[in-house]
């Protein structure tokens, strides 16, 4: 890109902007002086821009930053008649009124603020979580939307949990927090017992991890109604990315009274969502009826054996 730039560790970026109303008069002149200063010291923004400092990236991301969403503004960046800026979308949501000094803000654009924001490239903001990509501004939210370094939401699908990290502080939380159970091995036999099996509010009713090849996988068992028929659930996800899931296969099996049923597949990752997977049926699927033959005896009560095992796939 012309005339973009890209921010030393330590360093600032000062210019002198001749005073103006935040329009775009004299400002490609202005911009012609920006220049690194690891020396210069922080100031305020102005309405004018006059002497405009900017100490650190972090003082150039909270220029940016929209007041009331807290998000990087992109173009049309509006501003209010005495200077304080909000991005477009955020208009509404505030009745058309600064939430700085309360006066109306109108259509008025930052013509010289979104000019700043066309001449930069910033890191990437999960660079502390390993993302060393660097962006222009105006690409930059759309690459972290993406990014793979993101943080992971829970996978734990029994509770609506907002917590979010890496994977090694998602296992940790998912033992310690919501007590799930992690198994070591890449083959696993699980028998789920349930009374009443006639039960099936979308309870989900079994999360299980384990550790294998290095990596860690979450199986889920559940019951919810597919139409007005109860049914059973198991699938596999793989905590990482779907680019890294390509690269196993799982394969799982229930039966009972000299009958089974069985399903291989590939992992979903964990980046869709447990109602995401569940929703579109990938993965082993019983219902009730199959089930309660599978348990056997009096079919008052739902004991299922679940086996399966992980594999990587060759290539990989």
């Amino acid at each position: 890109m012309k005339g973009a730039f890209t921010m030393a560790p330590g360093s600032s970026i000062v210019t002198v902007v001749p005073e103006s109303d935040c329009g775009d008069d004299g400002l490609s002149e202005a911009l012609g002086s920006i220049r690194l200063d690891v020396e210069s010291s922080s100031k305020p923004w102005s309405t004018s821009l006059a002497n405009v400092a900017l100490s650190s990236l972090a003082g150039l991301n909270d220029l940016l930053e929209c007041p009331v969403c807290t998000n990087s503004m992109r173009p049309p960046i509006l501003q209010c008649p005495n200077g304080h800026t909000i991005c477009s979308s955020c208009k509404h949501r505030v009745d058309n009124h600064c939430p700085t000094c309360r006066q109306e803000l109108g259509n008025i654009r930052c013509l010289a603020l979104e000019k700043v924001a066309d001449q930069l490239q910033l890191p990437c903001k999960y660079q502390n979580m390993g993302c060393t990509e660097i962006h222009p501004y105006k690409n930059k939210l759309k690459h972290e939307e993406l990014c793979r370094f993101r943080p992971y939401n829970c996978p734990y699908a029994g509770s609506e949990c907002l917590i979010t990290g890496d994977v090694p502080f998602l296992v940790s939380h998912l033992i310690n927090d919501h007590k799930v159970d992690l198994h070591e091995g890449c083959t696993f036999n699980h028998r789920y017992v349930k009374p009443n099996p006639y039960e099936v509010e979308n309870a989900t009713w079994m999360l299980t991890v384990f550790k294998c090849f290095g990596q860690h996988f979450c199986l889920h068992f559940e019951a919810f109604l597919l139409g007005m028929a109860p049914v059973y659930m198991a699938f596999l996800r793989f905590m990482g990315e779907e680019s890294e899931a390509q690269g196993f296969g799982y394969s799982l099996e229930v039966g009972g009274g000299g009958r089974k049923l069985t399903w291989q597949g590939t992992p979903r990752s964990i980046r869709d969502s447990h109602r995401k997977v569940r929703d579109s049926f990938d993965g082993l699927i019983i219902h009730r009826n199959m089930a309660l033959f599978f348990s056997g005896g009096s079919r008052q009560e739902l004991k299922l054996r679940v086996t399966g095992r992980i594999w990587r796939e060759q290539g990989q």
